[in-house]
Formats: structure tokens, sequence, C-alpha cells
């Protein structure tokens, strides 16, 4: 399972386990069983400290998941199950369970950590994922670490693909997918404090009531993706103060599997880049304030101070702001998207993938970004269909060709979306017009991946700064706004090319227009 390297790295960590781990394994004679036995097994000669116990003959045995192993803590009694492989995106997960059994340190804020402990009840958290979502490793941690701090809280990985049977039975149709005591938690991803503001009902006020207290910034940042972490960098760099505030760090980015065109940097992954993005932040003098959402921008003009309002409440105030808020997936707007929006519509295909294995889906979009999902959904679901608007594909000819050769890869052009369609519960078929002949066509099918480009951030900013008609920022040269004190900078404005390189720079030229316009105001 694990090579030579991978094993030297591995038990490089487990030293730093101070108190004993259990590794107990419900089995059988399947395949993916017989691997995580053997994943378990070489995990325990690697420290002295993991014990490997097989639970098939025990009490509990019967009401575990197969395969599956629970991650037990001698010292706390802290409970983590693993039901599948957890490798692919996933080993980091196991590691970090591993590490926080055995009573390593968890590198989360103290506060954070009391409000785990004090929390009253029982809490038993069950998370879908697929192996190749990117996104779901943080829910998964996330989750872990709780049950690490609390042991009335229990948490289950499960491997959606491995489970197809309580996925069908649970309308799982994206990932990841939290239940909480049997009953649907949250979908997509979910930060720690995101799931604190949910079971503690009081943390959301006190969250804001923190907030709320902050004294005014030099520099304030308004996003977590690259924009927004160069602005930040560039301007702690100046000796201001600064600070970020973002609904999650990382932005867009975190969604991006592979990146093959950040100069100097041949290949890596969004979610790499982003630890990479946030760990030099963190590095400065930053207040970073995860996990709040811009609700509303104004400058005061007697105070001349900009103020930002979050959707909790709280008001922060800044000197200078930046708006860094990124973009999202545009959606196709037609009846039954919403309705069936985590039922079988997707927007990541390698997160939700693997949850279509062996059924028919469709990819709306003939750019690169459709292209490329189709080829990936290829060896793993039954037939892909790919519907684009225009009379021609967009996505490189190279993509192109590799779609055409693949035999369960249908490409439709000149075609026009116009219903989703469902059984109430998910997905079963859309429809859509020959833009060329008029005729209608309707294709049976389990999901709908979209993939037709980006929409800027900015609905809560309509009104109060001058947008585009396709509600971009419009930034001047050295990221100004139509509002003074205010900058924009990255996927969110008038740029014409969405890339991250460029929104680094432009976060960059953004902070250094802000302290420009910051050294020129009478003191």
């Amino acid at each position: 399972m694990l090579d030579t390297n991978l094993q030297t790295q591995l038990k490089s960590y487990l030293d730093n386990l101070k108190t004993p781990v259990e590794l107990i394994t419900f089995t059988d004679e399947s395949p993916k069983a017989k691997e995580l036995a053997q994943l378990v097994t070489q995990i325990a000669e690697l420290s002295p400290l993991i014990t490997e116990i097989n639970g098939n003959n025990s009490e509990q045995a019967a009401n575990e998941r197969v395969p599956s192993m629970l991650v037990r803590s001698v010292a706390s009694n802290s409970e983590m199950r693993f039901a599948g492989l957890p490798m692919g995106h996933e080993f980091t997960s196991l590691v970090m369970a591993l590490l926080h059994s055995g009573s390593h340190p968890l590198k989360i804020e103290a506060e954070q950590i009391e409000q785990v402990r004090n929390l009253e009840g029982d809490f038993v958290f069950e998370t879908y994922i697929s192996l190749s979502c990117q996104n779901c490793p943080d829910v998964v941690q996330a989750l872990n670490m709780m049950a690490a701090i609390n042991p009335n809280i229990k948490h289950t990985m499960i491997d959606g693909s491995l489970f197809q049977t309580e996925v069908f039975d649970r309308d799982v149709m994206a990932v990841p997918s939290v239940y909480l005591n049997g009953e649907s938690f949250s979908q997509g991803r979910v930060s720690l404090t995101d799931i604190l503001n949910k079971v503690d009902t009081n943390a959301g006020a006190r969250q804001a009531k923190a907030l709320e207290n902050k004294d005014t910034y030099d520099f304030l940042v308004v996003g977590g993706g690259p924009a927004g972490a160069a602005a930040a960098i560039y301007a702690a760099r100046k000796g201001i103060n600064t600070g970020l505030v973002a609904d999650r760090f990382g932005g867009q980015v975190s969604d991006t599997m592979a990146i093959e065109n950040f100069i100097s940097v041949k290949a890596t992954q969004g979610p790499k880049l982003v630890a990479s993005l946030e760990e030099h932040v963190r590095e400065y003098d930053v207040d970073i304030m995860n996990s709040n959402k811009a609700s509303k921008v104004k400058r005061n003009e007697a105070t001349g101070l900009v103020e930002v309002s979050l959707e909790n409440g709280a008001v922060l105030k800044s000197k200078s702001v930046v708006l860094a808020t990124g973009a999202r997936w545009r959606e196709m707007n037609v009846p039954g998207e919403n309705q069936y929006r985590g039922k079988g519509v997707a927007y990541c295909p390698h997160c939700d993938g693997p949850l279509f294995k062996g059924k028919p889906v469709a990819v709306i979009g003939g750019g690169n970004s459709g292209i490329e999902a189709a080829i990936d959904l290829a060896g793993i679901v039954e037939h892909v269909t790919v519907l684009e608007f225009a009379d021609t594909l967009r996505a490189d000819d190279i993509l192109v060709r590799k779609a055409n050769s693949l035999t369960n890869v249908t490409i439709i052009t000149n075609a026009q979306t116009t219903e989703v369609h469902g059984d109430g519960t998910r997905v079963t078929s859309l429809s859509y017009t020959d833009r060329g002949t008029g005729e209608h066509h309707s294709l049976a099918l389990a999901g709908i991946f979209v993939q037709i480009g980006l929409m800027p951030n900015t609905e809560f900013l309509q009104g109060e700064i001058e947008l585009t008609n396709r509600g971009e920022i419009i930034a001047g040269s050295r990221g100004e706004t139509s509002i003074t004190g205010v900058f924009a900078a990255g996927d969110v404005t008038n740029n014409p090319y969405k890339q991250i390189i460029i929104a680094m720079g432009s976060g960059a030229n953004a902070a250094l227009g802000a302290f420009d316009y910051l050294i020129r105001q009478d003191v």
C-alpha cells in the first residue's frame, strides 16, 4: 500500500505521538477490505504506540461498516472512523487523526478548543466523501478534531463510491455531505467555525460581538483568494495595521484540481497552493477573520472610514479596503436547476463524479473546463454527453481530440439547455433545444455537471459601487474604484483575464495603490 518514501515520511510524523492509539479494523474478503488491513498493518509497524486490533469478532462488529477502521485514543477514549480506504486526499485526514488521537497538539485557536470541549449532548457525525474531492478533507479533519477534543462527539468518514447503497438510500448526490445524529446537517465545504456556529446556538452572536470590538484597521482585505492573500502580504510588509476577512481562505482555488501554469511551479494542486498562501500570510501580523461573509461596503463621509458590514451583524472599520471576493461558477438559470442542486446538479466533477459511477451524465459547456470534465468523468460514469451552446467548441484542440477519441463521450453543439427534470428527489433528465433546427430533445441521465464560466461575487455591492454590465467591479490602473479609499483586485474586477498569477499581481497592485492613498491623507 505505502511505498518506502511514504512510509519514511509517515514514521517521522508518528514519532510525534505521545500516547497509545488503537486501530481496530472491521473487514471481510473483499479487495478493499484486504487493502485496508494491509494499510493498518503497515501503519502499526511504524510506531510502538500504535496497536492493530481485529474487531471482526467483537460485540460492536455487527454495527460497523465493512470495510472500516476505528481510530481510538487510549488516553481520552476519543473515536474517529474511516469507512472505506482513506487514501487519495483523505490520507492526510488519517495521518491527522492518528496524531490527534496520540495527544499531538491541535493547530486551532484555544477559544475554539474550549468551545468544542464545552458542547453538551451526544453528537454523531457522518461525512460522505469521494477520494478525489479536494474540499472533503477540510470537513473530515474539522469534525475529527472535534471528536479528539470532546469524547461525546463521534465522527465517521464514508467513501461514497464504496457504500453506494447508503448513498442511494440517503440521496447523497454531492460531497462532502454531513449527517448529524442521522439527519442531514450540511452539504459542501464547511469550516470548523461554520460547524460550531450551527451546533452552538450562541456562537454566532459571540463571534459578531468580538468582531464589533475590533480596532479600526489601516488596511482591510475582503476575500481570501490569491488576490486577497497577495494584498494582505504587501500591506503587512508596509508595517500598517492589516486585517483580512473572508468567507473561506483560498476561495475558488481550493476547488481547483490541477494547476500547471503557475510560473516557477511546474505542477501543483489548488488545496496545496492555498495552504502555502495561508502559511505565507500568517508569517505577518495579519488579523485573519475566516468564515465571515461581507454584506455591505460603504464610506462614512463623517469619519472618512470605510465600513464593511458582515452577515452576522458586525461592522468592521478601516481607512482603506481592498475588495477581492473573486468569482464562482456560473449557473444555467433554467427551471429545475436550483431544485436539484446537490441532487444531481453539480459544479465540481472531481468532487462529485465518483457518486455517479456507472450512470449517464451530462456536462454543460464546451470550453476547457467542460471538456476536461468530460474526459475525467468518462473513466467513471457510463456515458458523458457534452452540451455546448455555440456551434463550435471553445476548448483547446488537444482536449477536443482526446474527448472525441473516447467511446463513451458524445459532444452536441448548438444545444441550449432549457430545463432540469427530476422525481422530486434526484435528477432524471434534462431538456435542450437544437438552436439550428429548433427541435426539442430530452436526455435521460443521473447527473448534470455545469461548467460554463464564472460570475463575480458582487451581489452585496449592487448600488454601492460602479460595476460593469457583467457585475464586475470597475478598477483603475492602481485598483481604485468609484468609492474613495476602496480598491479592488482579482477575478471580481473588470480585468479580462481570470488567472491565479494575474490575481496575485492584481492584489499586490491594489495594496500598493491603497498604501499610496493612505500616505497622502491629512494627519
